[in-house]
């Protein structure tokens, strides 16, 4: 944070940006994003802040994928992925809920091995609730004894910005809402894709559909009945949508 304080802050960032970013509006400045950025100097330090003719990498650090186990898309940040694993296909090792992987992720007599996938469910804006910083599933002490130090997981929470690892996150639709991620089953096989950005679960769309219509109906969470936890749950929107209200989505059209 002190190199990018050096370079010329988030200004500069936006400097260089410019371009892409809709100059005339308004801000809590009382002024345009443009005359905000009017007297912002290019900046001294492009090691930090590179420019767009003469980028660090060729491409961003994050990647959205697509396929039948996230449909409307999921996150994975390559940048900090594996090389050899942002192209992998393995085998399913699946976690109901954050307190089941809590429960049974350290578990020595838990099937697992390094090229397995962990999948966790119901991390979501609903199933969370509130889709916590629970995508950076811990690999198995017992894999961590024997050296493995990354491996695929999978899931529709998220994590923090900061954090290293073959991590695909914000799966949607989420497994609590309905999605194809609440029909992985132990053992199924997940292909992984990154440079053809796509998330595939191996399983022929009949059978994913059979399942989904097969999993048991729960009530609502007891503390979502009424009040907030209601109102949360009936309007959030899915991470595509950005986890807001729907009743406070801007309409675009009027």
């Amino acid at each position: 944070m002190a190199e990018l304080f050096e370079a010329g802050g988030i200004p500069a960032v936006m400097r260089e940006l410019r371009p892409l970013l809709h100059g005339d509006a308004l801000t809590v400045t009382g002024k345009t994003v443009a005359e905000n950025l009017a007297d912002v100097p290019e900046t001294l330090r492009r090691d930090v802040v590179a420019s767009a003719e003469q980028p660090i990498h060729p491409e961003g650090g994050l990647s959205v994928l697509c396929g039948n186990l996230a449909p409307d898309g999921a996150v994975i940040k390559h940048a900090a992925a594996s090389p050899n694993l942002l192209t992998h296909r393995g085998r399913a090792v699946v976690f109901s809920s954050i307190e089941d992987l809590t429960r049974r992720i350290h578990d020595p007599e838990l099937d697992v091995a390094a090229d397995d996938i962990l999948v966790l469910q119901n991390g979501g804006p609903i199933g969370g609730p509130g889709m916590p910083e629970a995508g950076m599933l811990p690999i198995p002490q017992k894999l961590l004894r024997a050296g493995v130090r990354d491996m695929v997981r999978i899931s529709d929470a998220r994590m923090s910005g900061t954090a290293f690892g073959t991590v695909v996150l914000h799966i949607a639709p989420e497994a609590a809402a309905g999605g194809p991620l609440a029909a992985v089953q132990n053992g199924d096989t997940i292909l992984l894709d990154v440079p053809n950005r796509t998330l595939t679960l191996d399983v022929p769309d009949q059978e994913i559909a059979a399942r989904l219509a097969a999993l048991p109906a729960h009530g609502p969470d007891p503390l979502l009945r009424r009040g907030y936890g209601f109102l949360y749950r009936e309007h959030v929107t899915q991470a595509n949508h950005g986890c807001d209200f729907d009743f406070a989505a801007a309409d675009w059209d009027s």
